[in-house]
């Protein structure tokens, strides 16, 4: 009986996947181990609660203040000095029912001019002012 002296071409080609396995299996513990859980600090959001009824139409006039980069001051389109924004505000306030300002204050206004605006808005009778910055 003559023996081959080459395997079949099948013999060869197995591949043992054993020792890769082990390889991954090991590198999963390894980073499930080393993973830290750290809880995120931030800011809890309170959203209001969904309601089905449909807000009320209102037809408020906005209060819109723009204060431009060369010191105008905008009062609702029309432009105003400083020494008269207030009583433009209480004429306004006479009209509307409002209790909210905006001022738009363009990136390169004067912040000092800025800060006036504002405090002509508060002794106008407006506590809550929000403050914009564009163009």
């Amino acid at each position: 009986m003559k023996r081959k002296k080459h395997g079949s071409a099948d013999d060869e080609a197995a591949i043992d996947m054993t020792p890769m396995l082990d390889i991954v299996f090991i590198m999963l513990i390894f980073f499930i181990v080393t993973t830290s859980f750290v809880k995120e600090k931030g800011l809890e959001v309170l959203r209001p609660k969904d309601s089905n009824t449909p807000p009320p139409e209102t037809t408020k006039k906005s209060l819109a203040i723009r204060v431009n980069e060369d010191g105008t001051i905008v009062v609702n389109g029309r432009e105003v000095d400083i020494r008269r924004v207030e009583a433009n505000i209480q004429s306004f306030l006479a009209e509307n029912n409002q209790d909210t300002a905006a001022v738009q204050a363009h990136p390169k206004a004067k912040h000092g001019l800025v800060t006036e605006v504002i405090n002509e808005v508060k002794k106008a009778g407006i506590d809550n002012v929000s403050v914009l910055v564009g163009k």
